[in-house]
């Protein structure tokens, strides 16, 4: 089974035959220069790359990262997404890309699909607050619950895609401020949603899930017939990629979010692991460090899929959203939104 490797440290990755290098500067040992440290990764085994340090690289290691398939995602030192490496695409479908491109054009078509990416959205926003309901907060996260319920049950008169992103991020405001009620901590307030800079841990915490999600739903489309390009709640304009904000609208709740509390109310992450810094409050590189392992095994979570009948990873989850998708602008059933059972 492939994996996804996190480069948290700064150094030199290149090519050696089958086989990706990173080599790490050692410092001088009094007698001239240090020897550089070698990490070694045997290719086949890896299928996307995120790189949190410092890296040097040249066409080369493109050329055979393309040749294999991998996307290389880029994050600045505070972990924001910089940009990725996106190999020529080999899974090409012309029909396929007119068909989105067809959905994005039509207003009536883009407005039911985006309507979808909503529906899924609330209705799992919902399904986290009954979760916690269930565990002795169910008359303080009621007032929560139905706020979003009420946003959710005014998609349908809703005419534009601008109207039903209003009532998505009227929904999550609610949504957000029932996490100081689910936590109870004072260093985790939330107060407000704050992104660039994040304002307080909690903001930071949802920002670097948010963004771990959006470029692994980027390489989950890589494997498609689906344009990166053509979103249809995201406004397709000078942005790189919106189909993966789309998609990652429906999963949000069930894995980012899920996942901030875990860690909060666990101790997992504590105060320790931010930094104040242009502003604003970032997690530490021993937090990010944190965050990515609990990830990485969220991702590799399993639950029944009662279509499948089978189990099947969160990661595999959100292919399937995607070949949904296919079948959706293909015309052969329409796109329903993945909806969390727990």
């Amino acid at each position: 089974m492939k994996k996804t490797l996190y480069l948290m440290s700064s150094g030199r990755l290149k090519r050696k035959q089958n086989t990706l290098v990173l080599e790490l500067p050692e410092p001088p040992d009094g007698n001239g220069p240090g020897h550089p440290k070698r990490k070694y990764f045997p290719i086949e085994q890896i299928q996307e790359i995120h790189a949190f340090g410092e890296l040097d690289l040249n066409k080369r290691l493109l050329e055979f990262l393309s040749k294999n398939e991998i996307l290389l995602h880029f994050y600045n030192r505070r972990g924001y997404y910089v940009g990725s490496f996106y190999p020529r695409e080999h899974y090409n479908s012309g029909h396929l890309v007119l068909k989105q491109a067809e959905h994005y054009l039509d207003p009536g078509k883009r407005l039911a699909l985006a309507r979808k990416f909503v529906e899924g959205a609330l209705v799992n926003l919902v399904r986290v607050l009954r979760y916690y309901q269930n565990r002795g907060l169910e008359a303080e996260l009621a007032p929560a619950v139905e706020t979003v319920e009420r946003q959710r049950a005014r998609l349908e008169g809703l005419g534009n895609v601008e109207q039903l992103m209003q009532a998505e991020g009227q929904a999550r405001e609610a949504y957000y401020r029932a996490f100081d009620v689910i936590l109870n901590e004072e260093a985790f307030a939330f107060e407000a949603r704050t992104r660039r800079p994040p304002q307080n841990r909690l903001n930071a915490l949802i920002s670097f899930g948010n963004t771990l999600l959006y470029t692994t739903t980027l390489s989950e489309i890589y494997k498609t017939h689906l344009d990166p390009r053509i979103g249809f709640l995201h406004a397709t304009n000078f942005r790189r990629f919106t189909l993966n904000l789309d998609v990652a609208e429906v999963f949000k709740p069930v894995l980012v979010d899920r996942l901030v509390l875990s860690l909060v109310q666990k101790g997992q992450i504590r105060a320790k692991h931010f930094e104040e810094a242009l502003g604003g409050l970032y997690l530490t590189e021993a937090g990010r460090r944190r965050f990515v392992e609990a990830w990485e095994k969220r991702l590799q979570t399993t639950i029944y899929h009662r279509g499948l009948k089978r189990n099947v990873s969160y990661r595999r989850l959100i292919r399937l959203e995607l070949y949904k998708l296919e079948k959706h602008l293909l015309g052969e059933r329409p796109y329903e939104p993945f909806r969390s059972r727990w």
